[in-house]
């Protein structure tokens, strides 16, 4: 091979089964990107790629190939930068998706001081509460709240969100503030129930026992399916909700949410770093995975 970028462009086209979006991952013309691959084919001399109106998918050769491209190209990056000063500037693109709420709440605020680091690091983040594909959707790491049930990801736990009890001042006027569990319901307080399909049943109102964590079925004046939503909810004084300290600290500290049953708090919820692919820890995602880990510890159990 004359250089690299041939297989760089073989593998996302082949990671995101089309031209067209791997054109614009790379930030290439979409003829360019069939240039290519024919180049790349004929230098082989294997049918790498079948293309359909609709699709395109690896041939047999065309798998075989790509197991061993990927691994060169993180064999090479690897080998450029074992010797760099880990101190040194990152450069190049990192696609990086994460939860909204951490997004806003977390990462983007700390984001000036990492790029003033690395002004030559480009960040795509994507900040959604759906489960993205980061083969499909070309990511190059995802940061997942909560159990990671695909085996064939690999999961780096970071540590345990701290989750609190937390209502608004509004809302606790007029209902109370509790201080046990018996006073929840003697309260006759009511919760922001979440669900992530309407119609599924709400998970209820979370608490520690002696045996693990169990749960309390608290009546609701609401259901919402997204995550800003609940916050908004409680903040609005709709009833208690159940949340992660990281989203609600500045609600915490403008006192416009109020933290209840401190000793009662529900189970704390794992942060999982995720790639695709061992070989997908390059230095820049490497980096990127210490320095979120390091933002996030404050608001570990």
């Amino acid at each position: 091979m004359k250089n690299l970028d041939a297989l760089l462009v073989f593998a996302r086209v082949a990671e995101m089964t089309s031209f067209t979006r791997a054109a614009e991952n790379l930030g290439m013309q979409k003829g360019r990107v069939s240039a290519v691959i024919r180049e790349l084919e004929a230098e082989v001399g294997a049918t790498l790629l079948h293309r359909t109106t609709r699709s395109v998918q690896l041939t047999e050769d065309g798998r075989a190939f790509y197991s061993r491209a990927r691994d060169l190209l993180a064999e090479a990056e690897e080998l450029q930068s074992m010797f760099a000063d880990r101190g040194a500037p990152l450069r190049g693109r990192l696609r990086v998706d994460m939860p909204t709420v951490l997004a806003q709440s977390v990462v983007i605020p700390a984001l000036p001081q990492l790029m003033a680091a690395h002004p030559a690091l480009e960040i795509e983040l994507s900040s959604t509460d759906r489960r993205v594909d980061l083969v499909q959707e070309g990511f190059d790491c995802v940061i997942r709240l909560g159990p990671v049930a695909d085996e064939t990801l690999i999961a780096r736990p970071l540590g345990k969100l701290r989750m609190i009890n937390a209502a608004s001042p509004a809302y606790l006027a007029r209902f109370g503030t509790p201080r046990t569990l018996e006073e929840l319901i003697t309260q006759q307080h009511c919760m922001v129930h979440y669900v992530r399909n309407f119609g599924a049943k709400p998970d209820g109102w979370e608490y520690p026992s002696a045996d693990g964590y169990k749960t309390l079925m608290l009546p609701g004046m609401m259901k919402v399916n997204s995550v800003q939503a609940y916050h908004e909810a409680g903040l609005a004084g709709l009833g208690l909700i159940q949340a992660g300290y990281s989203a609600l600290a500045p609600h915490l500290a403008a006192g416009t949410l109020v933290e209840i049953l401190p000793d009662l708090r529900p189970a704390p919820l794992t942060a999982f770093f995720v790639v695709a692919h061992r070989r997908s820890l390059s230095q820049r995602v490497r980096a990127f995975m210490h320095w979120t880990e390091a933002l996030l510890k404050p608001y570990f159990d």
